[in-house]
């Protein structure tokens, strides 16, 4: 990874800084975004101690915060290898971000699908670039409801939970049949059953529960950390693109997954959700 530079979202702890301090260590510029000023500045002098490092600050919810900090990475980065959609969250109880979208399917979905789409000119002129996205085998339990994509009739935190990462391995899988032809590739993943403090902020009656009692199996953050920092780096994959990994390997996702019209309908959703304009046209090779 020497000479490369990468992105890594939600990358004050747990996995995304796990992820972040090992593709350092591999030689590579790593620049994190994170929510919070002083944890971000933490986390750039620990990532620093291992290699180079840059921080910006956004809450990724929101989507000018989201298109600021894509312009202040834009102006800083004059290279982009590899972006890692890493940041996502859970929540038991329905919140509302400043755009008046329900804050998991923004966070989790529309954030990484924004920026992405904000940054792909760049990715695309460090080709051969990539593009991972952190999903979880929730998606295997996630259903698409485009007659309630905001979960306004009846909230359920996992529901939504669910829904944001088989929406992951849509837009990644969309993601890669839009840049063929290019050399920057797009593929999701799952990390495992990670200890951090994720969904902590407002946990659920399961995870209160089980959290506790499954945390002597959860893999370390620097364990989660190894399936983001393979797809990112691995010279073998750099062709390799449109695919789910999980245990550092290809694997299969769900049937929902691979139903390419209901992906360029989310595509198209998402677009106009974030201001983007649709229908998006698929890029074509330089």
């Amino acid at each position: 990874m020497v000479g490369k530079t990468v992105l890594v979202t939600g990358a004050t702890g747990g996995i995304g800084k796990a992820t972040a301090l090992g593709l350092a260590t591999m030689g590579a510029h790593v620049a994190i975004i994170g929510r919070d000023s002083a944890r971000t500045d933490d986390a750039v002098r620990e990532i620093r101690a291992v290699g180079q490092a840059d921080g910006f600050v956004a809450d990724l919810s929101a989507q000018a915060e989201v298109r600021r900090v894509a312009d202040e990475v834009l102006r800083k980065l004059p290279r982009l290898d590899v972006l890692v959609n890493n940041v996502g969250g859970y929540w038991k109880t329905r919140h509302v971000t400043a755009d008046g979208l329900e804050h998991t399917f923004a966070l989790n979905h529309l954030a990484p699908f924004l920026l992405t789409n904000l940054l792909l000119d760049r990715l695309r002129q460090s080709a051969p670039a990539r593009v991972v996205t952190v999903a979880s085998n929730a998606q295997s339990m996630g259903r698409i409801d485009f007659d309630d994509l905001q979960n306004e009739r009846d909230y359920s935190g996992s529901r939504a939970y669910n829904q944001s990462k088989l929406a992951n391995v849509l837009f990644s899988y969309e993601l890669a049949r839009r840049l063929q032809g290019t050399s920057v590739t797009a593929n999701a993943l799952h990390p495992g059953l990670v200890s951090t403090g994720f969904g902590g902020e407002d946990p659920g009656r399961a995870q209160q529960l089980l959290v506790p009692l499954l945390r002597p199996f959860m893999k370390r953050p620097a364990q989660g950390a190894a399936t983001s920092i393979y797809v990112a780096s691995d010279p073998q994959l750099e062709h390799v693109t449109g695919r789910y990994f999980a245990k550092s390997a290809t694997t299969k996702s769900s049937d929902r997954s691979y139903d390419e019209a209901t992906a360029t309908r989310l595509w198209q959703v998402s677009a106009e959700l974030v201001g983007l304009p649709t229908p998006a046209e698929t890029p074509t090779a330089e």
